[in-house]
Formats: C-alpha cells, sequence, structure tokens
C-alpha cells in the first residue's frame, strides 16, 4: 500500500469537518513547497519586506472603506 493509499483510508475514519482541515493541510503544503521552488537564491531581508508588503497590498482592498482609523479611537475605555 502505498503512502497516498495510507493517507486516503486514515482520512476515511474522520469526521467531515477533520478531513475538511487535513484537506487544507495538504493545500497548505502544496503552496508552502511551490513557494520554496519559486525563491531558490536567499533574498535579504529588505526584499523580504518588500515582498511580505505586496503580499499585504493584495489583500488590503479586502477591507477597504470598513475601517476608520479615527473611529477607533473615539471609544469610551481609551477616554
Amino acid at each position: 500500500m502505498t503512502l497516498a493509499d495510507l493517507i486516503y483510508e486514515a482520512s476515511k475514519t474522520l469526521p467531515h469537518t477533520q478531513a475538511e482541515e487535513v484537506l487544507d493541510f495538504i493545500g497548505y503544503l502544496k503552496h508552502k513547497s511551490a513557494g520554496r521552488a519559486e525563491t531558490s537564491a536567499p533574498c535579504s531581508p529588505a526584499e523580504q519586506a518588500d515582498a511580505d508588503w505586496a503580499e499585504f497590498e493584495k489583500l488590503a482592498g479586502a477591507w477597504s472603506g470598513k475601517f476608520h482609523r479615527d473611529e477607533c479611537y473615539d471609544r469610551p475605555m481609551l477616554r
């Protein structure tokens, strides 16, 4: 029996929600290893910071217009 078969057999005994977690983890591992393959040369801290910021900016529009910094500080417990 191959490793894939063992994983499949073990996953069949899990509740649905836990099987979904296993599938998510497999996706994470694939994404993680793909990221390593793309960056074969180590990058400097500045390049890593730029890459991290670019990743943040990709998702920044997801909450655009929903967050108002001034309202965040206008709360009774902060007065």
